[in-house]
């Protein structure tokens, strides 16, 4: 099993917040299949204000190529991209169209 944490933020605007947070109460079953499909055994994301924090779960198989092939299979995936793109902005040191950035590990217990 592998494990990746990534990080995003959200525009600063409680109610754009607001929406960002309701979409992902009834997250498209499609986008779901999806992160199935790609060897994704589970995903949370935290968020404290307008940062946010994502933890996925995956098999030992699994890379960002290969869940960008299972995602182009369902145009779902490209809408919702699009859509959640509304409330997200990037990192401030982030480079242009990067959104998610994979976090580097400094501590275990």
């Amino acid at each position: 099993m592998k494990r990746y944490c990534l990080a995003l933020d959200l525009k600063d605007d409680p109610e754009l917040i607001k929406a960002y947070d309701d979409y992902h109460k009834a997250v498209w079953p499609e986008i779901l299949q999806s992160l199935r499909e790609s060897g994704i055994k589970d995903m949370e994301i935290y968020r404290v204000r307008n940062r946010m924090f994502m933890i996925i779960d995956a098999d030992d198989d699994f890379s960002f190529e290969k869940k960008a092939k299972v995602d182009a299979k369902y145009p779902e995936n490209e809408k919702w991209e699009v859509l959640m793109w509304k409330y997200q902005q990037a990192l401030p040191f982030a480079k242009p169209g990067e959104k998610w950035m994979l976090m580097e590990k400094v501590f275990q217990l």
